[in-house]
């Protein structure tokens, strides 16, 4: 990578990071202060927690097209301005619903399809994986430290002052994007990060990307049901006061963090996806119901969620990376589209139940119905086929002929390593399915005008 779009990657990185941080570091506190907005109910109190994904899921694409029409950092701008708003209602409102409306505006603020058509726009195709892979990073490592922050911040400042910080760092986040994410002198649309509108139907009737798109909506349905609880466990009947509730997350991410790392390199290196993957959704379903029984000991609830967040971290790797080898080469951005969308509405329907079953069945019918969700999925992903070692690998043809197409595709598949090829002629672009440990490199090289 370029200095240029080292930069790149780190700015836009850093966008990322600061809007997950606004959006989860009320995740591990707002359930122990919801008593204090007017109208709150066990309910109401999951939905303040989980609407943000309703409107992003329903947005985030939208977003994306507008950026394409009226250019990415206007869209940008808008949409980190409205996440500042809703961050203001909410720190504002001494209701219930207020705080429900703030987040809604919150998750409206959906720039994500905006910032990775930016970041496509940034970056050149053979480089572009390694830009992604930055960004991911920076995206889950923001979120251990929001867990870590929020109960640390609620000390200091509450949770209308963490709504604050909030937004503050959205207002950062138009200053980092003014003066430090670099400009494209060229914006077009990429079909590996953003949706093609026409290849959603042969998306969505892909059985195989259909599993994977419930299985990120089932996690993030149960991450968000089990803190509609689980800080209430841990102050009422683990007995641990909640400005001690860090204490715990912050080894609990730490080492689960370190721990996911040998389970991701058996994963790839040695071709053992399927098998870890599932194994991993065993231990969220198995934890979940360790909780059914231990949420009253401080002890088993470290346990089980060093346990939990270590099969989390597992999947939140896992998964786009099964995405990205199950998608047609052309039609890498629709899957992520349709797969992010379901993770963020995943999110609503976790408050939503999460509050729903805590008002009617208590501590033991939340973690009972997470334990049910990952076992559902258990189902699903136990029966999935075993993916195809495949990476999806771009190269830039410059000018292409329609004519020239098929004698392309021809020669490209040809190469050591390259399974597929689809090159569209008005991009100018070869999307590739490819083998990274046998694949011909220089063959490769010959094709692309970048090199």
């Amino acid at each position: 990578m370029t200095a240029f779009e080292k930069r790149a990657a780190l700015s836009l990185a850093s966008i990322y990071a600061m809007r997950m941080l606004g959006l989860f570091m009320i995740l591990p506190v707002f359930v122990l202060y919801a008593d204090q907005f007017t109208g709150a109910t066990p309910v109401l109190t999951g939905i303040a927690i989980g609407v943000y994904g309703l409107t992003q899921a329903v947005l985030q694409i939208p977003f994306g097209m507008l950026s394409d029409r009226f250019g990415r950092k206007p869209v940008i701008y808008a949409g980190l301005l409205i996440f500042a708003v809703g961050s203001v209602v909410a720190a504002m409102s001494e209701s219930i619903y207020g705080v429900i409306l703030g987040r809604a505006l919150q998750g409206s603020g959906a720039i994500a399809a905006a910032l990775m058509a930016l970041t496509a726009d940034l970056t050149r195709e053979d480089h572009r994986t390694k830009a992604m892979a930055v960004i991911g990073m920076t995206i889950g490592f923001s979120f251990a430290l929001s867990m870590i922050l929020g109960p640390l911040l609620n000390q200091w400042v509450g949770v209308s002052g963490i709504f604050w910080i909030t937004a503050f760092l959205a207002l950062l986040g138009i200053v980092l994007v003014k003066v430090w994410v670099p400009s494209p002198t060229v914006s077009k649309f990429h079909r590996d990060t953003e949706p093609v509108p026409s290849q959603f139907r042969s998306v969505l009737s892909n059985k195989q990307l259909l599993r994977l798109d419930f299985g990120v909506l089932a996690l993030h349905m149960i991450l968000t049901a089990t803190f509609v609880v689980l800080p209430l466990a841990l102050r009422d009947h683990a007995h641990l006061e909640s400005v001690k509730h860090w204490y715990v997350y912050l080894p609990v991410l730490l080492l689960s963090m370190g721990a996911m790392v040998p389970f991701i390199i058996v994963a790839e290196s040695k071709r053992r996806m399927k098998q870890v993957f599932v194994s991993a959704v065993l231990v969220v379903c198995l934890s979940e119901a360790a909780l059914v029984w231990f949420y009253d000991s401080l002890t088993a609830i470290i346990v089980v969620l060093f346990a939990f967040f270590t099969a989390f971290n597992v999947l939140e790797a896992s998964l786009p990376s099964l995405v990205a080898k199950i998608s047609p080469p052309d039609r890498k951005g629709t899957s992520m589209g349709v797969y992010s969308s379901s993770q963020f509405f995943g999110a609503f329907l976790g408050g939503m139940i999460g509050g729903w079953v805590f008002e009617h069945y208590s501590f033991v019918g939340v973690f009972s119905f997470c334990s049910f969700v990952a076992a559902t999925w258990f189902l699903f992903a136990a029966t999935m086929q075993n993916p195809r070692y495949l990476s999806t690998h771009m190269i830039n043809l410059g000018k292409v002929n329609e004519s020239d197409v098929s004698q392309l595709v021809v020669r490209l598949t040809q190469i050591t390593g390259v399974a597929e090829a689809v090159v569209i002629a008005e991009d100018g672009i070869a999307y590739l399915k490819v083998d990274l440990n046998a694949m011909d490199r220089e063959a490769l090289n010959k094709f692309s005008v970048d090199t």
